[in-house]
């Protein structure tokens, strides 16, 4: 396993800025966010000038190891989106792309279907998908984001265990996602906070990483712990690096 950080981190700083503070802070990975109304790049600007975004992510000395995508576009757009990025991972050789899961109360068909046509188009490229466990979508309980897994030839998880320890599980366990998992966002947290200052949480990284292990998970931890009020973020990323490498 590999220790990565995500530009979310740094949603005040533009790409180069961040690429550059995680290289300070002593990361060697990166897994890069493709949001459409994020801060740094867009699915649109991949469509619509490709190799300028390409150009964008190979201006670092970290190595890309992921990356994170969210749409606004619907119908036809949604899907030439998704194989613009697909091709950007080709390139960068990115292995894993990170996509939202649909939120509560979609049909569970029409996510099947979904979710098979863009596994689809990531096998082309020779790319996974690995679909985030998250509160409030249908990957918020395991076993849904299994029976997804089961269903879809060719998807995988993006494991963030806040969302198991924050949300309706509450800290239950989820042992039965670990042989899905293809990447995997960390920060700490409680039961009543979703993010908390690094050793003050409930995440048991050294148990979450043996778990990992007996599945022969080898792709990245990606720390994912965006500014808080009143505490040292450069810090808590220190922190949360150094501890993660220690385990390893």
């Amino acid at each position: 396993m590999i220790v990565a950080a995500s530009t979310e981190c740094f949603p005040d700083l533009s790409l180069p800025a961040v690429l550059e503070r995680l290289t300070d802070l002593e990361y060697t990975c990166v897994e890069i966010a493709i949001h459409e109304n994020g801060p740094h790049l867009r699915p649109t600007q991949v469509a619509g000038e490709f190799e300028k975004v390409l150009a964008a992510c190979r201006a670092t000395r970290l190595t890309t190891v992921g990356f994170s995508l969210d749409f606004a576009a619907t119908g036809e757009t949604y899907y030439e989106q998704f194989q613009a990025c697909c091709r950007l991972a080709k390139a960068m050789k990115v292995v894993t792309l990170t996509v939202p899961a649909a939120e509560l109360g979609t049909p569970f068909n029409e996510e099947i279907e979904r979710l098979r046509r863009l596994a689809a188009i990531a096998t082309l490229e020779g790319v996974l998908v690995g679909l985030k466990t998250q509160i409030g979508c249908l990957t918020e309980n395991p076993d849904t984001a299994v029976v997804l897994c089961d269903q879809v030839k060719g998807l995988g998880l993006t494991l963030d265990p806040s969302h198991y320890v924050t949300g309706p599980l509450q800290g239950g366990k989820y042992r039965q996602v670990m042989k899905h998992v293809v990447n995997v966002h960390l920060r700490d947290s409680t039961k009543d906070q979703y993010q908390t200052r690094v050793g003050q949480g409930e995440i048991e990284y050294g148990r979450l990483i043996t778990e990992l292990a007996k599945e022969k998970y080898r792709r990245a931890l990606v720390v994912s712990i965006t500014p808080m009020e009143d505490v040292d973020h450069a810090g808590e990323m220190r922190k949360m690096r150094l501890l993660l490498e220690s385990l390893l």
